[in-house]
């Protein structure tokens, strides 16, 4: 599956626009992750417990939304974004979508 961030892929013609597909998740922060990343706030540093977080969140809203544009016979997904949205105290979303296309 091609992704892109762009509305076209060079060197391919888009045949058939199928549609907006989208994969989400929402994660929670755990309260050991909170208060090793309040140790960390003291000395300074990158948070590596929500960076790992964030990633794995980011990278099954990808997958999720990857598997909807097969679904739908895709070959490509072009103007992908991502989005995040806070839904409770200590919980995000994080939201993956783009355009399906049938690629010629």
């Amino acid at each position: 599956m091609l992704i892109a961030t762009s509305e076209k892929i060079e060197g391919r013609e888009i045949a058939e626009t199928l549609g907006l597909v989208r994969g989400n998740t929402i994660r929670a922060r755990h309260v050991g992750t909170d208060i090793i990343a309040g140790l960390r706030n003291l000395v300074g540093g990158e948070v590596t417990e929500y960076t790992k977080l964030l990633g794995e969140a980011r990278e099954q809203a990808l997958d999720r939304m990857v598997a909807e544009a097969e679904r739908l016979g895709a070959d490509a997904i072009v103007g992908m974004r991502f989005a995040t949205s806070m839904v409770a105290q200590g919980a995000a979303e994080i939201l993956a979508y783009g355009t399906a296309v049938k690629l010629a």
